[in-house]
């Protein structure tokens, strides 16, 4: 049975790294698939992996209805045996509903991936309709890892490598940017803390915390 699967993570974990090996194991046994994205790192209309891997995609929309792009795709003479829709939490919960029509009407697996919450650990409303429409949700068993070494389960947005809590909810950065917005995976503990390893680590260096020798 066709099915609606929503793989997640926090960033860097590897989900549009699978989402790219789902697209080539298929493509290597002869099925053509639809790839739809939305505010990729790489630019519009692209797919891309942090590992360097890149393929074209269909940038979607905000208002786009996805249901109907993939109908008129197959009226003209195209195939479509399974769709992929990365960078899925950015889509409106109307789009997630259209992802589940095409599994329900149209016979045709959906994966979707995405993270669950942004960077104030509040749920994007497209992962959340995709939690509750999903028949399976599925959580990368790549760990991404917080810079404590400690299991990574927040994203955190940075400007110049201080943690913030304020500001819409998308905007584009990748982790690992030291100037302008960046984003870094944290463990719950040092989010709630804002501590991201910038601020760990000026904290070390800091004399203030350096220990006073005794007279």
């Amino acid at each position: 049975m066709p099915e609606l699967v929503f793989f997640s993570g926090t960033m860097d974990c590897g989900k549009s790294t699978l989402a790219l090996q789902i697209e080539h194991n298929r493509s290597a046994r002869g099925l053509q698939g639809l790839i739809f994205t939305r505010d990729d790192r790489a630019g519009e209309g692209k797919l891309s992996s942090r590992l360097g891997l890149v393929t074209d995609a269909v940038e979607v929309m905000a208002g786009q209805d996805v249901y109907a792009y993939v109908v008129d795709h197959l009226s003209q003479g195209g195939r479509a045996d399974y769709v992929i829709a990365d960078e899925a939490q950015f889509l409106a919960p109307d789009q997630i509903d259209q992802l589940a029509r095409i599994v329900d009407d149209l016979g045709v697996d959906v994966f979707a991936f995405g993270i669950t919450t942004d960077f104030r650990s509040k749920l994007f409303p497209g992962s959340q309709r995709l939690v509750e429409l999903a028949d399976r949700v599925e959580v990368l068993q790549v760990e991404a890892l917080c810079w404590c070494g400690a299991r990574a389960t927040h994203n955190a947005r940075t400007i110049g490598g201080e943690m913030v809590v304020e500001g819409a909810q998308v905007v584009v950065g990748d982790v690992n940017q030291s100037d302008a917005v960046g984003y870094e995976v944290l463990c719950r503990r040092h989010h709630r803390r804002r501590m991201t390893a910038a601020t760990a680590r000026a904290g070390a260096l800091s004399p203030d915390v350096l220990p006073i020798a005794s007279a």
